[in-house]
């Protein structure tokens, strides 16, 4: 069965910050969301450097080699924030996290690091057969590195792991879905995912088979939620051709 996708994407301020620092790129084959660490030097610049170096990989990718392929992009793109640090010292200290899907027939592959998320909204994946929006990604924050993390007292909520140019402790996690018909991604920074309640989030998902109707729905729960952060989200459907 031969598949197609199509996709949304929305961005928004948010009701606090002044800037945006949310970057994202929706393409034919790839797609990603970074946030701009909040109150790190040039968040908005660290995100902007690393889609930007994403940008090229939006191409026709064999299924064996995706992961190899988002390996290299996310490499590439920690790469270019040390470049652009090394040109212009007076960003030292930035950085972002990210989430990104790259496509290739049937098969989708994550790349994540940070607490950017992605979400698989499948059919009859709860137990009366409706669709459930699952988290397919992990939040690399200390919180999800300690065992009884909601018992250990002044854990900060800090993240454990993101881009910022250097070398240690920069990896991805990688992972391979196999997509289905009727399949529906949610790629978001924690703008959303971090105020607005999974059953919300799932109501929004299902509420219209039209993902940009859908996207509009989130950035409008999140900003309904106070919008203390920026939030971007990207929608990206499965059907057969």
């Amino acid at each position: 069965m031969s598949l197609i996708v199509t996709a949304a994407a929305r961005t928004h301020v948010g009701r606090v910050r002044r800037r945006n620092e949310d970057s994202f790129y929706c393409g034919r084959s790839l797609f990603a969301v970074a946030d701009g660490l909040g109150g790190h030097v040039a968040g908005d610049v660290a995100s902007n450097t690393v889609i930007d170096a994403l940008r090229p990989y939006d191409k026709e990718t064999a299924a064996a080699d995706l992961l190899t392929v988002l390996g290299r992009m996310v490499f590439k793109a920690n790469q270019a924030l040390r470049e652009k640090v090394e040109a212009e010292p007076e960003a030292a200290g930035m950085g972002t996290t990210l989430v990104a899907m790259l496509l290739s027939g049937s098969t989708a592959a994550l790349a994540n690091i940070g607490d950017s998320r992605a979400y698989l909204l499948r059919d009859g994946d709860d137990a009366d057969g409706k669709p459930e929006a699952i988290p397919i990604t992990e939040d690399h924050v200390y919180g999800n590195l300690v065992s009884d993390a909601d018992d250990v007292p002044n854990l900060p909520p800090k993240m454990s792991r993101f881009l910022d140019g250097r070398a240690d402790g920069r990896s991805p996690d990688l992972n391979i879905r196999e997509m289905q018909a009727g399949d529906r991604f949610l790629l978001c920074s924690d703008g959303l995912s971090a105020v607005v309640p999974p059953d919300l989030i799932l109501e929004a998902l299902r509420s219209s088979t039209d993902p940009g109707d859908a996207a509009d729905q989130l950035v409008s729960l999140a900003v309904d939620h106070g919008g203390p952060d920026n939030i971007t989200v990207i929608i990206i459907d499965v059907r057969e051709a």
